[in-house]
């Protein structure tokens, strides 16, 4: 099953990028400087998960993903501009991302700054002139939102709290939970309500899909932390552990490597069993679970 999912992974990847590639190639309206800086993180490679989620559940309901790929594309230029943003010095002050100097060491923090406006802003617009009907409206809405102050950046303010020991919950395990949910699991869950919403879906499956998408979300950032504490520069193109040295609150922190694995196995079992309560062919993303739980990125 995790060969053929990378094997769709890898179709959805190639199309988003062409579609990036053929997109911000068109925008000579952009300065020079401010477009080279935006893609240079677009174009740093990854595996493009996120419009990958969008177009294979609007896939998954029946529509071609043609529908969904503007909407995906502008969903990675969010995704970009947050971890051009992440690595910052004011933020996590990383110097590498995805085995390449991050942007703003190759090209200073006032154009890092603004690059990553600029792609937020721009996948505003490209998503918003290229909604043809009331469901494409509605799956700008949650995009919106969930990259927003109540969603993905309200989870990097809870982060940036917990740095200093100001925590959401005074339960740790539920602080983890309420971080995670918003700072990785909003965009990942939007990307998959986004293309369902797209192509029709009724409210019951977005109920579901969106369970789906915040279990799949805590599942990738436990990985995450597994990774960071036993990963390799090589594989994940980033530094490693910068979690220990700031001693930040994480599953591998609060529960040790083994543990958190465990975890991560219940967690992926139980999004499997809300995959269950769809009607459709779900293989795509019972996969994605598989994957995420042996991924070395």
């Amino acid at each position: 099953m995790i060969r053929m999912f990378e094997a769709r992974l890898k179709v959805y990847s190639s199309a988003t990028t062409d579609f990036l590639r053929d997109y911000m190639e068109s925008r000579n309206d952009i300065p020079q400087q401010l477009r080279s800086s935006m893609l240079y993180s677009l174009m740093a490679g990854g595996k493009r998960l996120r419009p990958a989620l969008c177009m294979a559940s609007c896939e998954m309901l029946g529509k071609e993903r043609v529908n969904a790929l503007p909407f995906a594309a502008a969903l990675e230029m969010i995704h970009t501009y947050s971890l051009i943003h992440d690595d910052l010095p004011a933020m996590d002050n990383d110097d590498f991302r995805r085995g390449k100097p991050s942007n703003h060491k190759a090209f200073g923090e006032a154009m890092a700054i603004l690059a990553g406006d600029a792609l937020l802003n721009t996948a505003f617009e490209l998503a918003s002139f290229n909604c043809k009907t009331v469901d494409d409206i509605k799956a700008m809405q949650y995009l919106a939102k969930a990259a927003g102050a109540s969603g993905m950046i309200a989870g990097q303010v809870m982060d940036i709290d917990a740095e200093n020991e100001v925590y959401p919950s005074p339960d740790p395990s539920e602080s983890l939970v309420m971080i995670h949910e918003k700072k990785t699991g909003e965009l990942l869950t939007v990307g998959i309500m986004c293309g369902a919403i797209i192509a029709g879906a009724d409210e019951q499956t977005l109920t579901a899909l969106k369970r789906f998408g915040l279990k799949f979300g805590l599942l990738f950032q436990i990985t995450d932390d597994i990774l960071d504490a036993v990963g390799d520069f090589k594989s994940l193109g980033k530094t490693i552990g910068k979690d220990n040295a700031t001693s930040k609150l994480t599953y591998v922190s609060l529960y040790g490597v083994d543990e958190a694995r465990e975890r991560a196995s219940a967690i992926a079992e139980d999004a499997k069993r809300t995959l269950g309560e769809l009607p459709y062919d779900t293989s795509f993303f019972s996969g994605l679970m598989d994957f995420t739980l042996s991924r070395t990125w």
